[in-house]
């Protein structure tokens, strides 16, 4: 039995949904329980671009906010955590290309 499309989550469209499945979060239960911040990672090392939007939307979709609620301090917050793992997520990968290139040797290991 599979669980709830992450689709169905306010703000989670299905680009997102595929981008989670690609990244081991197979529904939206799974995304719930690792919270926003610990997904966002699971996305960047399987190789998403990061990008802050999608980032502190994740966060407003799992609290049930419209995406543009966050503002101000809160979103000032949000950019400090989020470029924080952005940095920890630069010591990997980002391509399968890079991930294949840096086991195989021909590229610098990270």
């Amino acid at each position: 039995m599979s669980g709830t499309a992450i689709s169905t989550i306010r703000n989670l469209g299905p680009a997102f949904e595929r981008a989670c499945t690609a990244a081991g979060i197979p529904d939206a239960e799974t995304l719930r329980a690792l919270g926003a911040h610990e997904a966002y990672r699971k996305l960047l090392v399987s190789g998403e671009r990061p990008h802050f939007i999608g980032y502190y939307v994740l966060h407003m979709a799992l609290q049930g906010r419209p995406w543009n609620d966050c503002k101000g301090a809160e979103k000032d917050a949000l950019r400090v955590q989020f470029d924080a793992l952005k940095a920890q997520a630069t010591a990997t990968p980002q391509t399968a290309l890079d991930r294949i290139l840096n086991e195989i040797g021909v590229i610098e290991r990270r």
